[in-house]
């Protein structure tokens, strides 16, 4: 069976990525012509962090911003977007606190573990492989994470185990405190898709086959 379906097997338990996760999250528009851009300057992430504190302060507890959103406001600012208008976010970021811990969602290998340094990148990142006779390999990446407690590869991860914590500006990319979590199919993989957090219009056709939706990985 080829993730997503794996969600619908009575064999497969996937566990959530975050503990304690209560109430309605604060969903953030960063896609093209979002009001968020009118209330506070994102391309300055401690200010959006000190909005999205302010936001959420009362009412939410944990946030989400969308898989497949158009991100071409924030995006054109960075050079490595702009060259080949890779625009549309290929994760699912999951707003929590600083320095939170996550889960693995299922068994798991760390296939790569690494830092990518520079604004506007994944900072402390982790690949982790999931393999298991009711399901084809897949893998499942997360990134803006703390740099100092990242796993190495080839460590082994039962489902539930903590195996990273969420990364601060200076670790993270320069980030909200967030991870953008993403699924790789083992084509994706096969064809690079482990450093590119986002593609083009051209690229979406295909990307259900490359990078699927995360929100079946993704449990509360």
């Amino acid at each position: 069976m080829r993730y997503p379906y794996i969600a619908y097997c009575e064999d497969v338990e996937i566990v959530p990525l975050f503990r304690g996760l209560k109430g309605n999250p604060l969903v953030v528009d960063l896609s093209v012509g979002s009001s968020v851009f009118d209330a506070v300057d994102v391309m300055d992430q401690k200010a959006f962090q000190a909005w999205l504190d302010q936001t959420m302060k009362g009412r939410h507890a944990w946030g989400l911003a969308s898989y497949l959103e158009d991100r071409e406001t924030i995006l054109s600012e960075y050079p490595q977007m702009r060259e080949e208008s890779r625009y549309f976010h290929l994760g699912l970021d999951i707003i929590v606190d600083l320095g939170t811990p996550l889960h693995a969602p299922l068994d798991s290998v760390v296939q790569e573990s690494g830092y990518e340094e520079g604004q506007g990148n994944y900072g402390g990142n982790v690949l982790l492989r999931h393999d298991s006779p009711g399901f084809d390999t897949f893998y499942s990446l997360y990134g803006h994470l703390n740099k100092e407690k990242l796993p190495a590869p080839g460590d082994r991860f039962a489902a539930g185990e903590v195996f990273a914590f969420i990364g601060d500006f200076h670790e993270n990319g320069y980030w909200f405190f967030h991870t953008h979590l993403q699924v790789i199919t083992q084509k994706g993989y096969d064809q690079g898709w482990v450093s590119k957090g986002y593609c083009s219009k051209n690229d979406l056709a295909v990307m259900d086959q490359l990078c699927p939706s995360p929100l079946s990985l993704f449990r509360i």
